[in-house]
């Protein structure tokens, strides 16, 4: 093994191509650069015999520049093991009936235009997104003043799913945060002689932030991810063409409800997670700081209330985006497992993504009108 060059290289001379090094994906990126100066049209012959490791990656690199050659070159080649001569008239094999796109060497440019493709793919993602909380607040209006098509059962059962069982997981994780939070508050704050502030930070923090945002993100990845899977094992087994082929809207009997449900249970929800963060200080107050429970919760009942309400105020806004944002993933999977799971992550992505956006925006925006 030629352990003075492990990435591949190339050389040519009097139209005989040697190969050495390693061509495999873990050096993908450097064979392709290297690759773009190779004239093509001068091999005449190919040379393996310096050549130490072959992988389908860099087979396919060779075809890519070589193109329909490499399978005459690769039978007529010297240095190869069976092995990779093999490998090399496979790829040449499977590729016989395509044109190998042209390797275009990379540019400080590309880095650029990927960023312009990235904000063009979030402004058409946001695009789809508003399309789609139209069409489902336009059928929410029009199912209001048609009682007998509520779907009550659905919704109950997506609150349950949603709500209640989600409650162990999120008082859990607010608790143990609650308590975190208090033990740096009272490491930092015993510098100052201002360990009784303690309680103040924990309160604030979970009232205004804390409470729904970390009730937001274990939604957005637990319920979230629930929806696109759910919608998409329905579109890849053609029961959502099923549904609109009997005149059924999937907006109205699949998308209203779970919508519905998560308006409802992530107020509720961020309210448990707040007295959950609560209960965590009071458990550090108690044992680390001697601050009795008593003395705790009047201090809690001194803080202006209009904290506890910004927080919950937001959670109706962070259900209805995690919601939308599920839905329509899931009704964006193309018809097979691996696109579930694609989508899947991708909605899971967004929607942590948007939550903590907006959070950051209305924090900003909260402190400055002094709220």
């Amino acid at each position: 093994m030629n352990e003075g060059n492990p990435e591949g290289e190339w050389s040519l001379r009097e139209g005989r191509l040697s190969l050495s090094g390693d061509w495999t994906l873990a050096h993908h990126a450097c064979l392709h650069a290297r690759l773009v100066s190779l004239p093509a049209q001068e091999v005449r012959a190919l040379d393996g015999s310096k050549l130490n490791r072959l992988d389908t990656a860099g087979a396919g690199l060779l075809w890519q520049r070589l193109g329909k050659t490499l399978a005459s070159l690769t039978r007529n080649a010297t240095g190869l093991n069976d092995g990779q001569r093999a490998l090399l008239l496979a790829v040449a094999g499977s590729m016989s009936g395509r044109e190998p796109a042209p390797l275009v060497e990379a540019h400080w440019s590309d880095s650029l235009a990927r960023l312009g493709e990235y904000m063009h793919s979030g402004w058409q993602q946001g695009r789809r997104l508003l399309g789609f909380a139209g069409l489902t607040l336009s059928t929410g209006l029009v199912l209001v003043f048609r009682p007998g098509q509520w779907r009550l059962t659905a919704l109950v059962a997506q609150m349950q799913q949603c709500g209640l069982n989600a409650v162990p997981i999120v008082a859990l994780l607010t608790f143990l945060v609650g308590a975190v939070v208090a033990f740096l508050g009272a490491t930092v704050l015993a510098s100052f002689g201002a360990t009784i502030y303690t309680v103040d930070l924990v309160a604030y923090s979970f009232m205004r932030e804390f409470g729904v945002l970390l009730t937001a993100i274990l939604l957005a990845g637990r319920t979230a991810s629930a929806f696109t899977a759910q919608l998409g094992a329905m579109k890849v087994n053609q029961e959502l063409d099923a549904l609109r082929a009997q005149g059924l809207d999937p907006i109205a009997l699949l998308v209203l409800p779970r919508l519905l449900a998560l308006l409802l249970t992530l107020p509720l929800l961020t309210f448990i997670a707040i007295i959950s963060g609560l209960l965590g200080g009071a458990l550090v107050g108690l044992l680390s700081l001697d601050i009795s429970l008593a003395h705790y919760l009047a201090i809690v009942q001194e803080v202006p209330v209009r904290h506890l309400l910004v927080g919950l105020g937001k959670a109706p806004l962070f259900a209805m985006l995690i919601a939308l944002i599920g839905c329509l993933e899931g009704f964006k999977v193309a018809g097979s497992a691996q696109s579930v799971g694609e989508h899947t992550t991708s909605s899971v992505v967004q929607s942590i993504f948007v939550v903590i956006l907006l959070d950051a925006i209305a924090a900003l925006f909260l402190m400055e009108m002094g709220w």
